[in-house]
């Protein structure tokens, strides 16, 4: 008695259109835009990693200084701030340098080009950085001898020290006119310097930013694009807010997001596994010579699966069912019997319900509710559970007649749950 076996692993595989997505997405809108692009990708080498991977380039300050900004990234954002009067010494602290930036988190919801499918990515700034121009030299604004000192005396404190509730970063320099500067924003809050002298024009001609993110699991995402947005005001009162004399030069700051999810099913089944034959517990001993009809008739086909998302399984049937499929007698005469399919997978996949799978029925629905990985894996073993139950074993042996039973059964591993 055989069966048939064969597989049929369904995966759309969505990387093809990335570039033209990138693409799309970083057209230029009435903010200054900045793509943020990372990437899942199943690591036989790392299984239990289950993380997005930021892929979008670090630049400036991070992009120098990249273990200094850990774990935080960075880029350079070309929006620029500039005096639309004079700074003066004893100026509130808005009509001074001050920077309020939005250090706590955010969520945004990224959304699958393909299938319509959400999911939550959360953001917060967690520093910032400039380099400030002045209008002259800052010895010739102080008097003082040296570039060093003059910095430090027309703030009272050197920019290398950032004012609480902001932290400073390990690197900072300076020239005649200029300083560059990295403060950190643990906590969301004002971090302010009052001028201890009269500086006539100033200017922040970039900005850094160093962003953290929180992403959503992998695992529980389909594979596909998944874009989004996150927009922050700048300007006096909003999200970004440098006070009311230096003004920036765009009202808005937009993250576009690219989440790209590649995820892995494949299954194989060892050399001669797609032909499955029914035998009793011991064989047919106990049949051929004393006459015992076995009380089933079974095969156990192990399979090896790699997967790093959610899926489903079913069953086709050459002749038929939906609960099992038919087996056909091939000599004539014999009336039709039924195979069961069943599975049990590993320890690591579970069911919509978080319950272990172990001989869970296969039917030829579909819709069947799928099974859910909590890590990659990567070749972990698997059983199929092919049965006949005593039943049909009754209908199909018959003293003094030989019979073939057989039929084809497809088993299919969907991940297009």
């Amino acid at each position: 008695m055989v069966s048939g076996l064969r597989k049929i692993n369904r995966f759309n595989q969505a990387k093809g259109w990335f570039g033209v997505c990138a693409g799309l997405l970083s057209s230029a809108a009435l903010a200054v835009t900045q793509e943020i692009r990372a990437v899942y990708i199943p690591d036989p080498a790392n299984p239990q990693t289950n993380t997005f991977i930021n892929q979008t380039p670090q630049s400036g300050y991070c992009g120098n200084y990249p273990n200094d900004c850990k774990p935080l990234s960075g880029v350079r954002l070309p929006l620029r701030f500039a005096s639309v009067q004079a700074v003066e010494p004893g100026a509130s602290e808005r009509n001074g340098a001050m920077f309020s930036m939005p250090a706590q988190w955010r969520s945004l919801v990224v959304t699958n080009v393909f299938t319509g499918e959400s999911a939550t990515v959360e953001m917060r700034i967690g520093g910032f950085g400039s380099q400030y121009v002045l209008s002259d030299t800052a010895v010739n604004l102080t008097g003082e001898a040296s570039d060093q000192q003059a910095h430090h005396r027309l703030w009272g404190t050197s920019w290398g020290f950032a004012p609480l509730p902001c932290r400073a970063a390990a690197m900072s320099s300076y020239g005649p006119d200029f300083y560059r500067f990295f403060w950190k924003t643990p906590v969301e809050g004002t971090c302010a310097k009052q001028t201890a002298f009269m500086i006539p024009w100033m200017s922040y001609g970039y900005l850094d930013v160093a962003y953290e993110l929180r992403t959503p699991n992998p695992l529980q995402m389909s594979a596909g694009l998944y874009t989004g947005a996150l927009t922050y005001g700048v300007g006096p009162g909003m999200d970004i807010d440098t006070g009311d004399n230096l003004l920036p030069d765009n009202s808005a700051v937009t993250f576009r997001f690219v989440l790209d999810v590649q995820h892995v099913l494949k299954v194989d089944i060892p050399p001669g596994g797609n032909k499955v034959v029914l035998v009793p517990q011991g064989g047919w001993q106990t049949w051929l010579q004393q006459g015992r009809k076995p009380v089933r008739l079974f095969r156990d086909q192990t399979f090896n699966i790699s997967s790093s998302s959610r899926f489903k399984m079913f069953i086709e049937c050459q002749h038929g069912g939906a609960q099992s499929c038919g087996l056909r007698d091939t000599e004539g005469g014999g009336a039709d019997a039924q195979v069961f399919v069943s599975v049990s997978l590993p320890d690591s996949i579970t069911d919509h319900a978080g319950q272990p799978v172990r001989r869970r029925p296969l039917t030829s629905s579909p819709n069947a509710p799928g099974f859910q990985p909590d890590r990659f894996l990567d070749r972990t073993a698997g059983t199929l559970h092919f049965e006949v139950p005593r039943e049909y074993v009754e209908q199909m042996l018959q003293p003094g007649q030989a019979r073939r039973y057989a039929g084809n059964v497809t088993v299919i591993w969907d991940s297009e749950v």
